[in-house]
C-alpha cells in the first residue's frame, strides 16, 4: 500500500529529450536552501541573537518574523512544482536541507505554513555551538522518506581549538525502497578574506569526507546526496581536492564524489552574489552510484539535472542590485524579500514499472 500510494503520488508522464523516449519516471526532488537568518523574535541567553530582538539592529518584530516565514514556505512550494518546468512533482520536495535557522522552534513555525502544511514535512535538527547561533536541519515528506537514522557530526578545525561552527547533519532513510544517505552542511565563511579564512572550509570538506566515505565503507555503493551553502565554489580547492568533488565525470578517480553544479558555475549561474560577483556556494554532490548507468538508465534513482531556483519572485528588481537574490534584510533595513541564496535541487528519476 505505502508503495502504491508512492508511485500514485510521484509518477508523471513525460516526454525528456535527451532520453529520445517518451517513459513514465518516478520523480524524487531534493533541495538545499538557505534561508538566511531565521530567527524568532525571543532572546535566548545561548544564542548570539541580539540582532534579532525587538530592540536589535534589525528591530525584528513578530510581523517581521510571520512576513520572513511566508515568504520562505512559499519560496519552498515553489520549487519543482511550477507549470514553466518540463519535470515538476505535485507534491515538491520530497526531502530539503536548511541552513540559517535559530532552532527547532522557527522550523516548526515554517513547516506549519500554510503555503506547505498540508505535505507535512517533519524536522531532524540539533542545536550547533556555532557563535551566530544558527543551525543545519533537514525536513521531508513522510509520504515518500522514512528516516532510520539521524547524527550530529561536530565541526574541528585542527590547531584552532576556539573556532567553532555549524556542524554537519547526516539523516539516512528509504525513498521508495532504496537506502539514500544526505550530509546537511554549512561552511565557515569566507570572513576575513578568502585565503585566511580557507581552513576553515578545509577542515569542513575533511568533515564531510570523513563521513561519506564512512558511510561508503559501511554500505559500499551507497547513495549520498551532500548539500549546503559552502562559502566556496565548485572551483575551489576546498571542493575539489579536500572533498574529493569533481565536476566531469571523466575526471573522477576511484574515491571521488561528483559535483553536477561545477557546470552551472561554469556557464556564468549563480546562487549568491557578492560584490558583483554572482558564483554557485550552494551545491549538491554525489557519490557514484547516483550517476546515470547506461546500461540501464534510471532502474534506480538516478540523478538527471541539478536546477537553480531563481524564479523572477525571488529577485530584486530595479536598481544597483538587479537581479540579485531579494533578501530579507540588508544593514538592518527591512527589504521585505526572501533570502540572500537561490534554492537549489537536484532531480532524481527512475522508470516506473
Amino acid at each position: 500500500m505505502y508503495l502504491r500510494k508512492i508511485v500514485v503520488a510521484l509518477l508523471i508522464t513525460m516526454a525528456v529529450t535527451p532520453l529520445n523516449a517518451q517513459q513514465n519516471y518516478k520523480v524524487g526532488l531534493v533541495g538545499f536552501y538557505n534561508l538566511e537568518n531565521l530567527f524568532d523574535t525571543i532572546n535566548d541567553p545561548n544564542k548570539n541573537d541580539e540582532e534579532f530582538l525587538p530592540e536589535g539592529k534589525n528591530a525584528w518584530n513578530t510581523e517581521k518574523y510571520t512576513t520572513k516565514l511566508e515568504h520562505m514556505a512559499y519560496a519552498i512550494s515553489t520549487i519543482g512544482t511550477c507549470d514553466d518546468e518540463k519535470i515538476k512533482s505535485p507534491d515538491g520536495l520530497v526531502v530539503l536541507g536548511l541552513s540559517e535557522m535559530e532552532n527547532r522552534r522557527v522550523l516548526e513555525d515554517l513547516v506549519a505554513q500554510p503555503a506547505i502544511a498540508d505535505r507535512n514535512y517533519q524536522i531532524v535538527h540539533y542545536d550547533s555551538p556555532d557563535r551566530r547561533g544558527v543551525d543545519v536541519a533537514l525536513i521531508y515528506n513522510p509520504k515518500y522518506f522514512t528516516v532510520t537514522n539521524t547524527k550530529s557530526y561536530r565541526f574541528v578545525c585542527p590547531g584552532q581549538p576556539n573556532f567553532i561552527s555549524r556542524d554537519q547533519l547526516v539523516v539516512t532513510g528509504m525513498l521508495d525502497g532504496e537506502e539514500m544517505s544526505f550530509v546537511v552542511m554549512h561552511w565557515p565563511s569566507r570572513y576575513g578574506g578568502e585565503k585566511r579564512s580557507l581552513p576553515g572550509r578545509v577542515a569542513a570538506a575533511n568533515i564531510c569526507r570523513h563521513i561519506t566515505d564512512s558511510i561508503l565503507s559501511e554500505r559500499p555503493g551507497a547513495k549520498v546526496i551532500m548539500m549546503g551553502d559552502l562559502n566556496d565554489y565548485p572551483t575551489n580547492k576546498s571542493v575539489i581536492e579536500y572533498l574529493g568533488a569533481k565536476g566531469k565525470v571523466s575526471d573522477m578517480k576511484e574515491g571521488d564524489y561528483f559535483n553536477p553544479m561545477w557546470k552551472m558555475h561554469q556557464n556564468g549561474e549563480g546562487t549568491n552574489y557578492y560584490r558583483d560577483v554572482k558564483g554557485v556556494l550552494d551545491q549538491m554532490i554525489v557519490t557514484p552510484a547516483l550517476l546515470r548507468d547506461e546500461n540501464d538508465p534510471f532502474a534506480t534513482f538516478q540523478l538527471y539535472k541539478p536546477m537553480v531556483h531563481s524564479k523572477e519572485f525571488l529577485k530584486q528588481h530595479g536598481g544597483r542590485y538587479n537581479g540579485y537574490p531579494w533578501r530579507s534584510f540588508a544593514g538592518g533595513v527591512w527589504l521585505g524579500g526572501y533570502s540572500d541564496h537561490f534554492p537549489v535541487y537536484l532531480v532524481l528519476l527512475k522508470k516506473a514499472e
